[in-house]
């Protein structure tokens, strides 16, 4: 893939016409998330990434511009972060890929060379083999630790969520904010790809281990209401991950209104956090209360 570095003037000169107020700590997070991966092996091995990153810190800094301080400024700002740091994590990916194709390479010439030299000479060969062994284990161990270090790239994309084991399990917190519009159960486009990434890491999770979606809100509304909206948005995110490619079987939905808040629905900040999606792997089956 050609790289589009020389494309990708740093966004940081569009502040030059912001407003006279400071940006918010979140969008100085996003511009130095973003300077990072610019200028990382994204930019040569996923310029689109990089782009998308390029694209969402322009929105935040247009919000900025607009309202300096809002909370869209920050909430963009944060997309952005996320975007920056998930595009780094792709290149990182994308080099530890490369570096296992060439160990696999490297293993399977060495193995092709040994057969060819057994073929003229048997006995000669034999003896080399003895001697290459040693080698071919050097390779192997060289091949497992370019994998380590692609499994290393991809658990960094835990960046876009926050992963936690607890005594139910291994718990995925998604934001609501990132997954849904306010008071909509409908997933937004960003939230999409974010979860077609968790679809990949549950595929390749030992698929014995039941998996629960559970849908958490603030305390605004009614019970009911919340309890509802609850529902509709854990299923929503199960019918997303079952259609790319996770077993129906094994995941339910749950929602949870605003029965388990994480911190105090006095302010924004709070709410914001009561706002969530969790996914719950190798959940306790006598607990799971499916809703989907």
């Amino acid at each position: 893939m050609k790289s589009l570095r020389p494309l990708l003037a740093s966004p940081l000169l569009l502040c030059v016409a912001c407003a006279s107020a400071p940006p918010s700590k979140q969008l100085m997070d996003a511009r130095r998330a973003y300077e990072d991966a610019r200028t990382s092996s994204a930019a040569n091995y996923r310029p689109d990434a990089v782009l998308s990153a390029k694209q969402a810190l322009v929105r935040a800094e247009r919000a900025h511009e607009d309202d300096p301080g809002s909370f869209r400024e920050v909430s963009l700002a944060y997309v952005a972060e996320r975007e920056a740091q998930k595009a780094r994590a792709w290149g990182e990916y994308e080099v530890g890929v490369q570096a296992i194709e060439q160990a696999d390479d490297d293993y399977k010439r060495k193995q092709a060379q040994l057969l060819a030299e057994s073929q003229n000479d048997k006995q000669a060969a034999e003896q080399r083999l003895e001697t290459q062994s040693s080698e071919l284990s050097h390779e192997r161990a060289a091949r497992q630790q370019a994998e380590q270090r692609a499994a290393a790239a991809i658990s960094s994309l835990e960046q876009i969520a926050q992963v936690k084991e607890e005594a139910r399990g291994t718990v995925i917190t998604l934001e609501g904010a990132v997954l849904f519009v306010t008071g909509k159960s409908e997933l937004a486009p960003l939230a999409q790809q974010k979860l077609g990434e968790v679809a990949k890491a549950l595929n390749d999770i030992d698929t014995s281990k039941r998996i629960v979606v559970e849908g958490h809100t603030d305390s605004r509304g009614s019970d009911e209401d919340n309890l509802t909206l609850s529902q509709r948005r854990a299923a929503a995110v199960r019918d997303y991950l079952v259609s790319q490619g996770v077993a129906a079987d094994r995941i339910t939905a749950v929602g949870r209104g605003e029965t388990q808040p994480l911190a105090t629905n006095e302010t924004s900040e709070g709410r914001a956090n009561n706002r969530r999606v969790e996914i719950v792997i190798g959940a306790d089956n006598a607990n799971q209360e499916s809703t989907d």
